[in-house]
């Protein structure tokens, strides 16, 4: 497949809500090897990023791949089933902000994910901290919702060079 131009903010098509999938067929494996092209070359010009949701290449089909360097993560049709009751708060950013500034959110500590994987084998996991923050906010994405949805506050925004400076 190829490397996808990144949608970004202001684009209204980032704001509609997904589609569920429901075949596995070729459609779904070329969105998946769009989306890791598309990640990776990402991470390898920006130096930053983890995951990338299909919505983001102008795929409104419910997928996220994500790319750590322990391992892969592939979702489709996910869903946070539970949420715990502590929350924290964390800087954020998005490729479809082209990762210029970070906005200060509060997501919850935890989170368990049911989804399906790219072959349609079902899975349920919990995520913590950072990864839980993460899948926040790729399934939002999912959802037509982005990080500056969740700015409570004009001060909690920085740009990017600021924020390295500050807090990588």
């Amino acid at each position: 497949m190829a490397v996808r131009e990144v949608i970004l903010l202001g684009n209204p098509v980032l704001r509609e809500r997904s589609e569920k999938i429901k075949d596995f067929n070729q459609e779904v494996q070329g969105i998946l090897k769009d989306l890791k092209d598309t990640l990776i070359s990402l991470q390898e010009r920006k130096q930053i990023g983890r995951a990338l949701a299909a919505p983001q290449i102008g795929r409104q089909k419910r997928m996220i791949y994500c790319n750590l360097p322990q391992e892969e993560i592939v979702m489709v049709n996910p869903e946070i089933i539970w949420k715990s009751q502590e929350k924290f708060e964390v800087w954020d950013s998005c490729f479809s902000f082209n990762i210029a500034f970070f906005v200060r959110v509060t997501r919850y500590r935890s989170i368990k994910v049911k989804y399906l994987s790219e072959s349609g084998k079902e899975n349920t996991r919990t995520f913590r901290d950072d990864l839980s923050e993460l899948f926040q906010h790729e399934i939002d994405h999912l959802e037509g919702v982005l990080a500056t949805n969740h700015l409570t506050d004009n001060k909690n925004i920085i740009m990017r060079e600021e924020w390295e400076k500050r807090y990588k």
